[in-house]
């Protein structure tokens, strides 16, 4: 029997050492610390730098901010609990309410990268996911020279469906993605399920 997505919005999620909640203003200041303005990681991202307090506020306002209002938009600010650091972000950047899928995309800063925090973050949000907006299907994508990435989503329990050949143009060549994904049942079983 297919059950209905229920859509909240982005709510606080807490795990041991983050919490993910929205975005705001007074965030602006460590994201250009830590990550948006960094070139390398925004490129691995795939979005563009945001080197001044002027250019993020004008993305809240477009889109992150201004978008809290639907209760189908999923975006949270990750806060490092030991220094109240926003060091990235997570996303449900592609929501299909009818069939019941979530794809998500996350970024950790530089200075923040090899403790384990995307995986952690990653965890939490297919927990949110599955349990609290009764997803059916979640998928994560990387490119395919991002090791570090793939390695994160393996982690997490998603199995490799294959890739899509020459998806991304990447300065001077193409490059593929490689496509993961786990469905609830799975998750079920996984034994990592995050308590939120």
């Amino acid at each position: 029997m297919k059950l209905m997505v229920t859509n909240i919005g982005t709510q606080t999620i807490e795990t041991e050492r983050l919490i993910l909640r929205r975005f705001e203003y007074s965030d602006i200041d460590s994201m250009i610390r830590n990550w948006i303005a960094d070139e390398k990681t925004q490129w691995d991202y795939g979005e563009p730098c945001y080197s001044t307090p002027e250019a993020i506020r004008e993305l809240f306002d477009t889109k992150y901010i201004a978008s809290y209002s639907r209760d189908d938009y999923y975006r949270w600010a990750v806060i490092e609990k030991a220094s109240g650091e926003c060091i990235g972000q997570i996303a449900y950047f592609s929501f299909d309410t009818d069939n019941q899928h979530g794809e998500i995309e996350y970024v950790i800063g530089p200075g923040f990268q090899g403790k384990g925090y995307a995986t952690e973050i990653t965890k939490a949000v297919i927990a949110f996911g599955f349990e609290k907006l009764n997803l059916h299907r979640i998928e994560i994508d990387c490119r395919t020279e991002n090791e570090a990435s793939r390695r994160v989503i393996e982690k997490c329990g998603l199995t490799y469906e294959g890739v899509f050949r020459d998806f991304f143009w990447r300065k001077d060549h193409f490059e593929g993605r490689r496509v993961f994904s786990i469905l609830k049942e799975e998750w079920k079983c996984y034994g990592e399920n995050s308590e939120i």
